[in-house]
């Protein structure tokens, strides 16, 4: 696929998992997620408490409970109850990945991870980059046009 329809397409599923990180009920930071595999979505998640517990992110003190999934690992686990495999797929992700949720990465086979915010850390995309997977900075998900199509049509 040429470059700039390859940009096109991480932009849309960039803006896609931005809304989709709308569903966390976190409230420091909302992050989203999308696995695609031969344009299609596989898997989705969002940074939120596993199910069946209150959908409440942070305590008293406004710190993120320990037990809070991040939405990469929400997507991983999904991925891996479903009939889909995470082989060669690309992430794409809100926030670029810590380090716990490189190594999942990792492991689920993903080789391309597409991120338009950057962590405060950076040694989840320095692992990344160590596995040999390609990481892509978009550095604003928004500014592109919603109605332009991948053919120029």
């Amino acid at each position: 696929m040429d470059k700039d329809k390859q940009l096109l397409l991480d932009e849309r599923y960039m803006r896609m998992a931005s809304i989709w990180a709308e569903n966390s009920y976190c409230k420091r930071r909302k992050v989203g997620a999308l696995i695609v595999k031969d344009k299609m979505i596989i898997s989705d998640g969002y940074n939120g408490t596993p199910s069946g517990f209150e959908n409440v992110c942070e305590d008293d003190d406004y710190q993120t409970k320990p037990y809070v999934l991040h939405a990469e690992a929400n997507a991983i686990t999904k991925v891996a109850c479903s009939h889909n495999s995470s082989m060669g797929a690309t992430m794409y992700v809100t926030t670029s990945p810590c380090i716990e949720c490189a190594k999942l990465i990792i492991q689920a086979g993903i080789k391309r991870v597409v991120y338009s915010e950057k962590y405060r850390r950076s040694d989840g995309a320095a692992l990344l980059e160590r596995a040999g997977i390609e990481i892509v900075y978009i550095e604003s998900i928004n500014n592109t046009s919603q109605t332009e199509n991948i053919d120029g049509k």
